[in-house]
């Protein structure tokens, strides 16, 4: 994965045209391409407003993680807090079934949906 890559991703995900997105950054689509096939890299000053326009990382959009955005790391600490804390009780908290409400039960399946098909993705 490189530079080009995401700044593609990004400009993919928002069904953006290189035209488009080159109005955004005051380059023009040549430029973009440029970037998106990594015969030229974006200054920093372009990196930032990449980053703050798609609400990314700097850090990620350099492919220095895998993490997105802040927010997303604050969630994968507070899941990797949560799973820690609970530990071995994990699992019987997931099986008592008796004692969940019936919202606690859809959203048990929303994840277990979730789980299974990232899986099939592997």
């Amino acid at each position: 994965m490189t530079v080009g890559d995401r700044i593609k991703i990004l400009r993919s995900e928002n069904k953006m045209t290189q035209e488009t997105l080159g109005k955004i950054l005051n380059v023009g689509k040549s430029t973009i391409s440029q970037y998106e096939n990594n015969i030229n890299k974006p200054d920093i000053d372009i990196l930032k407003k990449i980053a703050e326009r798609f609400n990314v990382s700097l850090d990620w959009l350099m492919c220095r993680t895998d993490t997105r955005n802040v927010t997303e790391k604050l969630l994968d600490e507070k899941i990797a807090k949560i799973i820690k804390d609970l530990g071995s009780e994990i699992t019987d908290k997931l099986y008592d079934l008796d004692n969940m409400s019936a919202d606690e039960k859809k959203t048990l399946v929303i994840f277990l949906e979730g789980l299974a098909a990232r899986r099939k993705l592997k």
